[in-house]
This record gives C-alpha cells, sequence and structure tokens, in this order.
C-alpha cells in the first residue's frame, strides 16, 4: 500500500493513520452533505423564507466566529485526537436530535436555530483541532498532498450526499437525512480509535490564553505573505462561500426545480471540486508556483458566480457551478498549504485557529448578508455582487503583494 500509494501521487495514503482517517472521514461526510441538504430543504418548508435560509446557515458558523481562537490555542496544548473524539460525538447527538424533531412532528424553526448554533459551536472546536491534527498523522513532506486529499474527500461527499439527500427528502422524509448523519460518525470515531500514535509529549508550562493569542498576532504582523492570506480567505468566506447557501434558493425560486434540482446543483459543485482537488494532490509533487495558482483559483472563482448567477437552465447551471467547485478548492487547498507549512510548530494549532476562524467564522456574517439582500433583490443580483467583490480582491492583492505570487 506504501509503495502503490506514492507512485500514484497519494503519499499521504502510505501513512496508516491517514488511512484510517480518510476513511471514516469518507463515510462521515456523506453523512455531513446529506444533513446540510436536509437542513436547507428543512428551513425552506418551515419558513418559505430565504432570509431564514441564509440565518440557519450563518448560525451554524457563529460558533466559529466567537471561539475559533480560543480553540486554537486550546490545540497547541492538548490531545488533539481525544478532543476531535469528543467533538465527533456532539455532532452525532445533534444529529439524532433533530431527527427525532421531525419524525414526532414538533419541530420548529427555534429548535433547528438553536441546534445548528450548537452545531456552530462544537465546530469551532473540531476545526483547528484537525486541521493542526493532519500534519501529526503524515509530516510536512506529504502535507500538501494530505490536505489536497481531504479536500477531494470533503467535496467527493458532496457530490454523494446531497445526491442520496434529495432521493431520501422525495422518498422517505428530511429526518432520515439526519438519522443517517448521525450513524455515519461511528466510523470516524472508530477510526481514530484504531491509530497507533507516538506518545505525545507533555505540553510546555502553559501560558494565559489571552498571551498565546497575542504570540499569533505577533506572527502575522510580522509575516504580510501570511496576513494577506488570512484578508483574502476573509473576503472569499463573507462574500463567496455563502452562495452554497443559497442553492435551495436558486433550485425552487429561480431555476423552478424541487428537491432534486437542489441535490444536482450541489452535487455539481462537488464534482468540479473533486477534480480540481485530485488534480492538486496528483500534481503536488510538482507544482512550484502555488502562490500563482491560488491567486488564478480565486479570480476564477469569483467570475464563476457572476456567471451562474445569470443562468436560468439547470445544465448550465450545473455545468458553471462544477467550475466553480474546481477553482474554489484549488484556491482552498493552496492557502491552507501555504499557510500551515509556513507557520511553525509551536504556533501551528494557534495560526490554523486563526484560518478557522476566517475561513468558517466570518461566514456568518456573509450567509447573514445573503439572505437579508436576496430577500430584497434576489439571490442572483446578491451573487453576482459577491462575485464582483471575491474577483477585485484577489487580483488585487496579487498585483500589490508579490510576495503572494513568488510562493
Amino acid at each position: 500500500m506504501t509503495e502503490a500509494a506514492r507512485r500514484y501521487g497519494f503519499g499521504a495514503l502510505a501513512h496508516r493513520n491517514f488511512r484510517l482517517f480518510f476513511i471514516g472521514q469518507g463515510i462521515s461526510l456523506v453523512g455531513t452533505w446529506m444533513q446540510n441538504v436536509g437542513e436547507g430543504w428543512l428551513i425552506l418548508t418551515l419558513t418559505n423564507s430565504p432570509f431564514y435560509v441564509g440565518l440557519t446557515a450563518a448560525l451554524s458558523s457563529l460558533g466559529v466566529l466567537l471561539f475559533s481562537l480560543y480553540a486554537g490555542v486550546i490545540a497547541d496544548r492538548v490531545d488533539k485526537r481525544r478532543f476531535i473524539i469528543f467533538m465527533q460525538l456532539a455532532f452525532m447527538l445533534e444529529a439524532f436530535a433533530v431527527s427525532i424533531l421531525v419524525w414526532t412532528g414538533v419541530v420548529a424553526v427555534w429548535q433547528v436555530l438553536l441546534l445548528a448554533t450548537i452545531l456552530g459551536i462544537a465546530s469551532a472546536f473540531d476545526i483547528p483541532m484537525r486541521q493542526s491534527f493532519v500534519v501529526e498523522m503524515v509530516g510536512k513532506d506529504d502535507l500538501m498532498n494530505a490536505i489536497a486529499l481531504n479536500s477531494s474527500l470533503f467535496n467527493g461527499a458532496r457530490v454523494i450526499g446531497p445526491a442520496i439527500a434529495g432521493f431520501l427528502i422525495g422518498a422517505v422524509g428530511i429526518a432520515w437525512c439526519y438519522f443517517l448523519n448521525g450513524v455515519s460518525y461511528i466510523a470516524v470515531i472508530a477510526g481514530l480509535l484504531l491509530m497507533q500514535l507516538p506518545p505525545r509529549a507533555p505540553p510546555a508550562r502553559a501560558a494565559s490564553a489571552w498571551t498565546g493569542f497575542r504570540e499569533v498576532l505577533a506572527y502575522l504582523r510580522d509575516d504580510r505573505r501570511l496576513r494577506v492570506l488570512m484578508i483574502l480567505t476573509a473576503v472569499i468566506s463573507v462574500f463567496g462561500f455563502p452562495y452554497i447557501a443559497m442553492m435551495p434558493v436558486f433550485a425552487r425560486d429561480v431555476l423552478h426545480r424541487g428537491a432534486t434540482g437542489y441535490g444536482a446543483l450541489t452535487s455539481s459543485i462537488g464534482i468540479g471540486a473533486v477534480i480540481g482537488a485530485l488534480g492538486i494532490a496528483l500534481a503536488s509533487a510538482r507544482i512550484r508556483a502555488r502562490g500563482r495558482l491560488m491567486l488564478a483559483g480565486g479570480t476564477a472563482f469569483g467570475i464563476l458566480l457572476i456567471l451562474f448567477s445569470a443562468s436560468r437552465v439547470l445544465g448550465l447551471s450545473m455545468a458553471l457551478l462544477a467550475l466553480t467547485g474546481c477553482a474554489m478548492i484549488v484556491n482552498n487547498s493552496l492557502t491552507n498549504t501555504l499557510i500551515q507549512t509556513t507557520a511553525p510548530d509551536h504556533l501551528r494549532g494557534r495560526v490554523m485557529g486563526f484560518y478557522s476562524f476566517v475561513f468558517v467564522g466570518m461566514a456568518p456574517f456573509g450567509a447573514f448578508l445573503f439572505g437579508l439582500v436576496a430577500e430584497h433583490v434576489g439571490a442572483p443580483a446578491t451573487l453576482a455582487a459577491g462575485g464582483v467583490i471575491v474577483a477585485l480582491a484577489v487580483t488585487i492583492a496579487g498585483w500589490m503583494v508579490p510576495e503572494i505570487r513568488a510562493a
């Protein structure tokens, strides 16, 4: 397995611990995307409001906004594997809770919003833990390959999960999307428990959380390339990524399709993203101009959002979303790699906590803003404006910060 993995360009899979993680995550992520699709459709069914669709997505990320910086400090001090297991259990309980509420017919909007908020708080601690745990499984040499493979896994699940969810919603109801997601967490928990990790050295005497946070701020202040990468990630998170939360609105109100069309749109994003991620994984050992490729991906992402917003044909919309997913993942994978390979080991958890803050934590602003604006001017105009902002921001950063182009 080790030799075959390296021969075919998948060096990260040569590591047993990463293989266990990869398999468990693969199963769990299918369930996660099933729940994401079910949640969007559930909220739209309960409220008939694009605003509430955006609000739910915002609340799902609010915890990351509030707690991810602190979680990054914690990630540098604790046993990451054990902490990740606890977070998976929290995700499982949330999924089972919503499925029971739907099955019993007592589900209300406030319950879904509250549980989405709790999910976001758990995610605040889970994301920087998992991001910084990858290097412990594969080392720095295979880090870019592992990040790209994780991205391909995430987006492969984006293809399979929504397709299954679209079928389940029409055939047996939304509750099954939540229930099967809860069951899927067993796989990732089992994978984590089966890992064989070297003994963990006891952490150095811990300073206060505020001192740990100030250290990472000082590091960002002194490294312009890393600072601008974080700013770009925040811009894309606020003005680009909320397009996914708007998919139920596009499916029903713009393209006039039902849950099956919604699943098809979301799956199209995943297909393109898988292609982009696998391309990065296979070429990871040969990519030299990582900064230029990252900038190209970000600019293309913004332009494709504009083009998608103008489409009124399902087939064309799916094709544009596939290209959008590809461009998005190229940008995301390379940005993540540039940040992690730059960060020193003792600061990696905090740097990734900050990255989680801008990557996921800023999303509530975007999701809330998109939902609010779409309620008044329509989803297409809202998405087009976001695409313009993303394309301009990435282009300006590439022009003004040569350190990124040279990375």
